[in-house]
């Protein structure tokens, strides 16, 4: 970790498809004090790549951090159609709040060579980049396959995606590994091979952490720029799911950095189904606590060793994303 103003900061590069949770994430990698955010990747995936890098550009630049090199990834799965998730996030991915277009740019580096320069940038300084996939692991898994020593200095992967009991695109998988499920196979192949650590926080727990109406009255009190922007996008999500909680979703991973003492994780081998007719894209996690099943099984263990989260402190990840959209983490 680097130390500003006697702060210890986490360097760290965000994967998004932006999202109204994925906006969220980014408000609070960008501006919470103990994050240091070096980069963010776009990819196609919630919605079209095109809006994904606008709403990723708006959130930034409302955020006042135009200094974040912003790449432009691929725009659809390594081999399946792409199929984006607008009925959740809006025609244009991010609530349709009508702001108007950003005045920032890309960099003209794609992703996968932003990830390389900035994994090879931290490593030389004594401080591997945490990476955090918010989006299809795309981007990440054709950065592992081209880029296998870069890909080696990450300090660690903590990704949305996957869960052990819980799917939403289909009865069997999450959606940002059934959007990709070989990008996802391909990372964790990857981290097993090259010792990168890597932590799933999947749905079993990305609902928990939740914002009521309350809260986003107080957050319109504070009427800044990002303040109305945190309201808005929880706002939109109280109206089209009828409910009084909406969950932060992707925030919760990245609150999970600052507050690692907020989740229960165990570290368990995880594969991807890619060909089960009713299960492809679903994270296999063995629980199995009897090494005497190993005899009967063809497959035997899988070689990615994933601390799965298994729950988490709602309320506290919560917490901190509030205080900082509010501007109370100094």
């Amino acid at each position: 970790m680097r130390h500003d103003r006697g702060v210890p900061t986490i360097p760290l590069v965000l994967d998004v498809d932006t999202g109204v949770d994925d906006a969220c994430a980014l408000l609070l990698a960008a501006l919470h004090p103990g994050l240091d955010l070096r980069a963010v990747t776009c990819v196609g995936g919630n919605a079209p790549l095109a809006d994904v890098v606008r709403n990723t550009l708006t959130v930034l630049e409302t955020a006042g951090r135009a200094d974040v090199p912003v790449g432009v990834g691929v725009a659809r799965p390594l081999l399946e159609e792409p199929v984006d998730a607008r009925h959740v996030h809006g025609s244009d991915g991010m609530a349709d709040l009508g702001m108007p277009a950003p005045t920032l740019a890309p960099d003209p580096r794609s992703a996968v060579d932003l990830l390389r320069e900035v994994a090879d940038a931290a490593a030389a300084e004594g401080d591997p980049v945490t990476l955090v996939p918010l989006a299809p692991m795309t981007n990440v898994a054709i950065f592992a396959r081209l880029h296998p020593a870069s890909f080696a200095r990450l300090g660690r992967i903590v990704f949305m995606g996957g869960g052990a009991d819980v799917s939403n695109a289909t009865a069997a998988a999450e959606f940002n590994v059934f959007h990709d499920p070989e990008a996802t196979a391909i990372v964790l192949d990857a981290c097993a091979t090259l010792g990168v650590p890597v932590t799933m926080y999947g749905l079993d727990v990305f609902y928990d952490p939740k914002v009521t109406d309350a809260d986003v009255t107080a957050l319109r009190a504070v009427d800044t720029p990002v303040a109305r922007l945190a309201a808005d996008l929880i706002s939109f999500h109280h109206r089209r799911f009828a409910n009084d909680g909406a969950t932060i979703g992707d925030a919760g991973a990245v609150a999970s950095l600052l507050l690692p003492q907020a989740l229960e994780t165990r570290s368990l081998p995880v594969r991807v189904e890619l060909t089960g007719s009713w299960t492809r894209g679903r994270t296999i996690v063995d629980r199995r606590d009897w090494s005497g099943d190993m005899e009967h099984d063809p497959h035997g263990l899988a070689p990615a060793q994933v601390d799965v989260t298994l729950a988490c402190d709602g309320p506290a990840l919560a917490g901190l994303w509030l205080r900082t959209v509010a501007g109370e983490e100094r």
